[in-house]
Parts: structure tokens; C-alpha cells; sequence
């Protein structure tokens, strides 16, 4: 609920009507509640836009009235505009997030999956916009090219394994050669990582220095990528000696070969890592625990630290010194072109150059993301195997079309554990105690009842006014050492973090569909099989061991009639207002049941224009057959008996009974626009031109 509906929301509450209109004509109870997400980013964002002040600026009591103010009015203007759009709903009887009654909700499901241990506090790299200063979903990432500086790193040899040293006792000057796009998070190495059963070499190469002296150099990378690293550095190398990734990288850390960081006064490990990529690089990968889900997990199966020298507006927050540039307190992407400059003037970097890939950005302020180490509030995705109930449950899903199955399946199979905290203002509160005196953080079920029963009379913002001991069951004790308080001490502080907007969608279900008796569908989007979808599958499948839903329809996005994103800047974007205003809600209906949704959907003034006359040549069809049973009366004029019909009357209702069976078909497999055909068809054809 942060602005007016776009052409998006138009197609998707249109197909959803159709399949409620078509169900109650059929005889079902199939009732549309509406609902509204009313917390998180994108609220607090827009909100924060027009407000022209940062979150420093205002206290979060004061924001939280300003944006569920903001919500509430949004969810007014949205709720006209869509029964503008002929939307059959229970409209004076919405869901929405914001309600004591579903925030409730909210707090009791997070405690039966607290009770049942799935969820857990952990520092551990996760997403985060430095822009928006929270961390993010994988839902809340959006991939978009970004230029990015490429650079060959070279971490000279210090002690190397026993087999390694065999092949190298009689060199000088051996490096281990590494790839990175991400220069800025070399102060956070801790480890090199070599693939097992790969075949490595060790290369020599004569380096040109200043006074045409000639320096012999090592270096040591896959053999694999030997063509790719020779076209891109320019650089002619001699093999000199081949060795396996588990030669140099060994099981027993002290053993292994250890290198120095390429310019910090400390050592870096080389680990063995199956996941090293033979497609680019060198075959040998810069591990930094704090930065990176693939380095974390490296990380902690070895032990080594989870370091993050970075803060949360990605500024380095540690003393670090790079051959004499300290980029203290600097923005990562600042440092990233100083550090790298730094490098090449101490020889650090044999090569560079810029590249375009994809990179992940924030869903809500669009600017590019890093992965950052800190303490969040996490959901075990494989506890008590809920990874495995899942797939299950999908398999269990009707998916329309067929392909959305192996889209959510194979994105699960994959996915990381759930991230479910935010380091912002708005949204429904995470209820964890600390304890003053150890540290100990508490996320108690006794604790968890207060708080939902607390929240269902007063709602969420109780938390940020209420005293924590309000929300402490009587003799209340930290179950780590003991601390009640009674040494005159505030035992006990609360969390700050808020949940992740997501788990507010995810529990829509324990609200709404439990009222009912039947099937539950769920019409999005295809983005939601990454959002909505998967979400809810999570909450419910650790809940309940069932999914959400018995059925899954997803649509396309609405582009231009080129197929081109809609946006401000091409000047592309149609809005349904001005579509209602120009030409009637009857036409962004027809369109919407006109499109093939399994695909993006087109719109464009000229298909607006061609609607128009479908429209026109349907409705003036009917205008005229009413107008030739002006005067019929059914009590005397209805025949009855089909044999006493004439032929052309005959051929006709055999048509019309053709027409009904293959639209209800159509309608069953909810191809839409092949109802369009059908009875554009039907009314041109067979009522028109015959």
C-alpha cells in the first residue's frame, strides 16, 4: 500500500476476478477477500521520499504513526481503483497487515516455529543495501549489470605443502594467482581456495620492470583455465610443473600451503573447495568469510573467523592499511578504486580492466548490494528436513503454467536459509530479550504469548512504548546465567530488528483461508515464485507439513508492444487511469482476458485500439439480437421442443452448444483468451456475417 495501482496490479486483480465470477457462476462459494501488506522497505521508503528527512531525523514511535497513517490512506485510494476495475470483493472487510488482530497472527506462527527450533541467531553474510542500511531477502534482490573493476591478485608463496615444496624447492618468487571482481573485500581474506581434482600449474613468466631489467615471476592457477588467463593478461607463460589442487590444499590446516595476504601483514590458508569454478578466473577463489555465502560456509567448516571489517552504510570500520592508504571509514565502491590503484603501484595486480555482469541490487532503491557479515534472525531451511517437505508439497501443487513447478522447485532445492530480520523502522517487531548481564539473546515462547496477546489489543507499536518487563512472564530468569534483575540491574533490553516484510505475506493464510472450507489458490506475478509463493510454502510446510494452496496461477509482466520494460524514461508506461478515463474499465478487462499471461503480456495504444473494436463488434452483436427480442415473450413465444425447431434455429443452438462446452474447457484450464476467441468468433461469424 504505497501508491496509486499501476498496469500490473490491473491485469493481476482482473485475472484473479475472472476466476471468481466464472467459479460463483458455476454454482461455488468462491469468495475474494482483499488484503494488503501494509509494513516493511517499500512503504518506509517512499514514505522517508516524501517526508525529505532520513531515519536519524525522526523517532521510530513518531515514524510508525506517520507510515501506518500513509498505509491506511493508500489502501483507501487502492481499494476505489480496483472496484473502478469491476472487481467482485468483500471490499469493507479487507486483511491487512497492519491489524492487531493479523500482527497476532504474525507473533503466535513465529513462535511455534521458535518452539519447534527452525529459527536461530547467527553471524553469517546476508544481502544488504547500504542505501536502504538493512539487510534483504533473496526475494528483495534484483539482478541489473553493473560495471565492475576485474583484477588478477597475486598472494606470494610463504610455506608451502610438503608435496608443493618438492616441485618448488629450487624457485623464487612464487605466487598463487587469484580473480576478483570485488577488490574491496581483499582485507577480509582469509583463505585461498583450490578445486581437489583439479591439475594445477606452476608457470613461469619474465616481467619487464622499470630500467628494462627482466624479473622471473611464478605463479600458480589451473591449467584448465591457462589459454583464458594467457589471452587476458597478454602474458606468455612456461609450465614448468603440474600439481593436483589436493597436493597444494590439504584436509589438515597444518599441513596445508600457506601464502601472504596480498598486502596485510598476516597469512592466508588454501583450503580444498569442490565448488571452484573451471569456467573463469584461475581455478583458484579469494575466500573472505564475511562476504560471501559460498566463503561463509568454507569458512566455518574450517574455522576461521567470520570478519567483516565493513559498517552498515558501507563505510570500513577498521584501521586498514593498504601500502600505506588507509581507507578508514570510506565507502566500499570508494575504496574498491584506491585500493586497486594502490595495488597496481606495488605490483600487486598483474592485471586490470572493467567489466559489465550481473549483479544483484536492491529491490527498492535499485542501487547495487554487497554481502556483508552480521547478526540476524535466520530460519533453518533443512531443520527436521523441511527442505524435503517442501519439494514434497510442491510436487502436491496444481501449477498453471506447468513450467512454475520446476521454476519454485529447483529455486528451494538451491536456496539459503531464510533471513527474517530488518534493521529498519517499520514493520511488526522481532520480540527477543538480551540479557544486560551475559549477552545471552532469548527468543522465548513464554515471552512470545505476551507479546501476541498484547499485540491483538494494542498492536505492534506497543513494543517500542511498553517497558520490556510488560512482556516478561512473572520470575522471569536469562536461562544462561541466571540474571533476574535483582541487584538493582535492568536485567533484560529488547530487539530492535523488525521481521522481514515477507513473513507478514507468508502467514496471509492461517488469516484468511482458514475461515474456509475448500481449495485455496493462489494468482501472482511469476516473481512471487521467489516471493509470495515460496514464503508461504516455507511457514506453512514448517507449520503445518501441508502447502498454502491446492492451486498456482502465475501471469507475465505487462511491456510496451515491442515487449520492452515499461518505464519514465522511454516514455512507455500506460497507466489504468487514463485506460479507464479514455475508454472504459470494460476494455482493461478485455485485454487482460484477452492476453496469453504464461508469457509478458503486451499493451500499447495501438492493441488498446484494436480492443476497442473487438469490444464494439461483440456488444453491438448483442445490441442487435436484444433488439429482434424486443417483443418476444417467453411465456408464449419460448419453443420448447427441439424437433419443432427450424433448420437455421437448429444449427445455431447446435453451435451455441459448441460454443458453451469448449468455453467452459477453456475456462477449466484458465486459458482465458481462448474465451475471447471463442466468442469473438462466435458473435463475427455465426451471429454476424451467417
Amino acid at each position: 500500500a504505497n501508491g496509486h495501482i499501476h498496469i500490473g496490479h490491473a491485469l493481476n486483480k482482473i485475472l484473479k476476478d475472472i476466476v471468481i465470477k466464472y467459479k460463483t457462476l458455476q454454482g461455488y462459494r468462491a469468495p475474494y477477500i482483499p488484503g494488503w501488506d501494509c509494513h516493511g522497505l517499500p512503504i518506509e521508503y517512499q514514505l522517508f521520499k516524501e517526508l525529505k528527512i532520513s531515519k536519524e531525523q525522526i523517532s521510530q514511535v513518531e515514524f510508525r504513526k506517520k507510515a501506518k497513517d500513509f498505509a491506511l490512506k493508500f489502501v483507501k485510494i487502492q481499494r476505489e481503483e480496483f472496484e473502478r476495475l469491476g472487481i467482485f470483493g468483500e471490499w469493507e472487510r479487507p486483511y491487512l497487515t497492519i491489524n492487531p488482530d493479523y500482527e497476532k497472527v504474525i507473533i503466535e506462527t513465529l513462535s511455534k516455529l521458535t518452539e519447534q527450533g527452525f529459527v536461530y541467531r547467527s553471524k553469517k553474510p546476508v544481502y544488504w543495501c547500504i542505501n536502504c542500511e538493512t539487510s534483504l531477502a533473496e526475494a528483495e534482490v534484483e539482478y541489473a549489470d553493473k560495471l565492475s573493476d576485474s583484477v588478477y591478485v597475486k598472494f606470494k608463496l610463504k610455506n608451502p605443502s610438503t608435496k608443493l615444496a618438492e616441485k618448488v624447492q629450487n624457485i623464487k618468487n612464487i605466487f598463487v594467482l587469484i580473480w576478483t571482481t570485488t577488490p574491496w573485500t581483499l582485507p577480509a581474506n582469509l583463505a585461498l581456495a583450490f578445486k581437489p581434482d583439479g591439475v594445477y600449474v606452476i608457470v613461469r613468466s619474465q616481467k619487464t620492470e622499470t630500467g628494462s631489467k627482466e624479473k622471473t615471476e611464478y605463479y600458480i592457477f589451473l591449467k584448465d583455465l591457462l589459454p583464458k588467463v594467457k589471452e587476458n593478461l597478454g602474458i606468455d607463460f612456461e609450465i614448468e610443473y603440474e600439481i593436483l589442487g589436493s597436493d597444494i590444499a590439504l584436509k589438515d590446516k597444518l599441513q596445508t600451503t600457506v601464502v601472504k595476504h596480498a598486502f596485510l601483514d598476516r597469512e592466508s590458508i588454501c583450503l580444498q573447495d569442490e565448488n571452484v569454478s573451471t569456467e573463469d578466473g584461475t581455478g583458484v577463489v579469494h575466500i573472505a568469510p564475511g562476504h560471501g555465502d559460498e566463503d561463509y560456509r568454507l569458512g566455518i567448516k574450517n574455522g576461521l573467523e567470520i570478519y567483516s571489517p565493513v559498517d552498515s552504510r558501507g563505510k570500513f570500520n577498521e584501521n586498514i592499511d593498504v601500502f600505506g592508504l588507509n581507507i578508514f571509514g570510506q565507502k566500499v565502491y570508494l575504496a574498491n578504486e584506491q585500493i586497486v590503484e594502490q595495488l597496481k603501484k606495488n605490483d600487486v595486480i598483474i592485471y586490470n580492466s572493467k567489466i559489465t555482469h550481473s549483479y544483484p541490487h536492491c529491490w527498492r532503491c535499485k542501487k547495487p548490494v554487497i554481502f556483508r557479515a552480521t547478526e540476524q534472525w535466520f530460519l533453518n531451511i533443512d531443520h527436521k528436513n523441511l527442505r524435503k517437505t517442501i519439494l514434497e508439497n510442491i510436487n502436491k501443487v496444481k501449477w498453471i503454467p506447468e513450467y512454475g513447478k520446476n521454476r519454485i522447485y529447483s529455486m528451494v532445492e538451491s536456496r539459503p536459509d531464510w533471513c527474517l530480520s530488518r534493521q529498519r523502522y517499520w514493520g511488526v517487531p522481532i520480540p527477543a530479550i538480551y540479557c544486560t548481564k551475559c549477552g545471552e539473546v532469548i527468543l522465548d515462547k513464554d515471552v512470545l504469548l505476551i507479546v501476541s496477546k498484547t499485540f491483538e489489543k494494542e498492536g505492534s507499536d506497543s513494543w517500542f512504548i511498553k517497558d520490556v518487563k510488560e512482556f516478561l512472564p512473572k520470575g522471569f530468569k536469562c536461562p544462561k546465567c541466571g540474571n533476574d534483575g535483582k541487584d538493582g540491574t535492568s536485567p533484560f533490553k529488547k530487539e530492535n530488528d523488525i521481521l522481514d516484510v515477507w513473513y507478514d505475506s507468508s502467514v496471509s493464510y492461517e488469516v484468511v483461508a482458514k475461515e474456509f472450507v475448500g481449495k485455496t489458490m493462489y494468482l501472482e506475478g511469476s516473481d512471487q515464485h521467489r516471493g509470495w509463493f515460496q514464503v508461504a510454502m516455507i511457514v506453512s510446510s514448517g507449520i503445518n507439513s501441508v502447502a498454502p494452496y491446492d492451486t498456482v496461477l502465475t501471469h507475465g509482466f505487462v511491456v510496451d508492444g515491442e515487449g520492452k520494460k515499461m518505464s519514465k524514461s522511454l516514455g512507455n508506461v500506460i497507466v489504468p487511469q487514463d485506460v479507464i478515463k479514455n475508454s472504459g474499465a470494460e476494455i482493461l478487462r478485455l485485454w487482460s482476458a484477452s492476453s496469453d499471461y504464461s508469457e509478458d503480456v503486451r499493451l500499447s495504444k495501438e492493441i488498446l485500439s484494436q480492443l476497442v473494436d473487438t469490444y464494439r463488434k461483440i456488444r453491438n452483436t448483442m445490441r442487435y439480437i436484444l433488439g429482434n427480442l424486443s417483443d418476444f415473450d417467453p411465456e408464449k413465444d419460448f419453443v420448447k421442443d427441439f424437433n419443432k425447431y427450424d433448420l437455421l434455429d437448429s444449427c445455431i443452438m447446435s453451435k451455441l452448444g459448441h460454443l458453451v462446452e469448449e468455453t467452459i474447457d477453456a475456462y477449466e484450464g484458465f486459458k482465458f483468451y481462448k474465451v475471447i476467441s471463442l466468442i469473438n468468433n462466435f458473435c463475427i461469424k455465426d451471429l454476424s456475417n451467417f
